[in-house]
């Protein structure tokens, strides 16, 4: 087992690389490739989730018929190309559509990994695996701000991209060699168009699997949210531009830990309570903090430290709901692992990426829209709480 969620989580960890590496480099994208419209430069990160989850819709489908492992090998080699790609983009267009093609390509090994982890495990021992893959997984965004730094001042932003190749290089192999395939032949789903409109009906038409998606739509929006407000939060409220990245890091760690308080717990309290908390306690927090900062109660002397305080209850709160959410939906779902890890990745990523947007574009120079949208979104989330369960 610690192999195998290693290698899962660097698998998935794909993602968090791929978006938290970049975000030191957008000031200079945007200087260098959009000088008229620096902002234009977020459209970076927009692009690539935008591109996995796209990729999703086909992602599953297709493991489902040729197996997990080579629609995890075939995906790092169309990421690996396109990152290659964006290191000879000579305009802001040209990098948008290769950033969209490397987020297709990131999209087989995070919902291939997700029906790998179904394969061999169901119910609350899925939650179990899900919640140590995050817990490892926790450990790139730590550091990826940090390497993405340290490779933009030594070789400029060009260079992040050759890393991902690198990363995507060395998990791919690693998978070749020391994994073996879990879907059977037996088992394994031709791509016939009615099979997948059937599989795609049954996703939706299950009211608690239907639950779960939305929830985890809105979750995944908090957290995009979160990271397209960040830096500008960082640079222009703060001014702590260049610390940011060390910030990040520690944030990162600090909120590691829920997911492995969620492995310890699940098997008591149960997935539903636990998300129920976790949405609870981040909703309070974010309305007393967002009061307090508009109303001029806070102190100034305690409004970083305050802030910190707040993401870091971000990440803990994802660590403390996307595995159980991801684990109450997939239950039902065995028998078609890969179509539903589509659909429910497909769905939560795009939606959540229209979520988030306004959020972020919401932003006044301080915290404030940013905290209110989150409420707005676990307060929602917490209503649909109520009647999650627990198949």
């Amino acid at each position: 087992m610690p192999e195998f969620v290693a290698l899962m989580a660097m698998l998935s960890a794909t993602i968090a690389f791929s978006i938290d590496a970049m975000l030191p480099a957008l000031p200079e994208i945007g200087r260098e490739l959009s000088p008229g419209a620096p902002n234009a430069a977020q459209l970076v990160i927009v692009a690539f989730v935008f591109g996995m989850g796209l990729g999703t819709l086909f992602a599953g489908p297709l493991s489902d018929a040729l197996g997990r492992k080579w629609v995890m090998i075939g995906g790092a080699v169309v990421y690996s190309i396109a990152a290659a790609l964006a290191t000879i983009a000579p305009s802001l267009e040209m990098l948008l559509a290769v950033r969209v093609l490397q987020g297709l390509g990131a999209s087989g090994p995070r919902v291939a990994a997700q029906a790998m982890v179904r394969d061999l495990y169901a119910g609350r021992g899925m939650a179990r695996v899900a919640s140590f893959i995050m817990m490892t997984f926790t450990l790139v965004p730590a550091i990826a701000p940090l390497i993405g730094a340290f490779i933009i001042a030594g070789f400029g932003w060009r260079g992040v991209f050759w890393a991902f190749v690198v990363f995507a290089t060395i998990s791919g192999l690693w998978l070749l060699i020391r994994q073996p395939e879990t879907l059977p032949v037996g088992l394994r789903r031709p791509l016939r168009i009615a099979q997948l409109r059937a599989a795609v009906v049954e996703v939706f038409v299950h009211r608690n699997v239907r639950r779960a998606i939305i929830m985890q739509t809105l979750v995944f929006g908090i957290l995009f949210a979160t990271i397209i407000s960040i830096q500008p939060i960082y640079e222009f409220t703060f001014g702590r531009a260049d610390t940011f990245p060390i910030w990040f890091g520690l944030v990162a760690l600090l909120s590691g830990g829920a997911s492995f308080l969620n492995a310890s717990l699940v098997g008591r309290l149960g997935m539903p309570y636990l998300v129920r908390l976790a949405l609870a306690s981040h909703l309070v927090l974010s309305l007393v903090l967002a009061a307090g900062w508009a109303t001029g109660l806070t102190p100034e002397g305690w409004r970083f430290g305050l802030f910190v305080v707040w993401q870091v209850g971000v990440f803990a709160m994802a660590g403390l709901t996307i595995g159980n959410l991801n684990a109450i939906a997939m239950q039902p779902m065995g028998h078609i692992a890969g179509m539903a890890s589509s659909v429910i990745s497909a769905v939560s990523t795009i939606v959540a990426v229209f979520v988030a947007a306004p959020i972020g574009l919401a932003f006044n120079g301080t915290p404030v829209p940013l905290m209110l949208g989150v409420a707005v979104c676990a307060a929602l989330g917490l209503l649909l709480a109520r009647r999650l369960r627990e198949l």
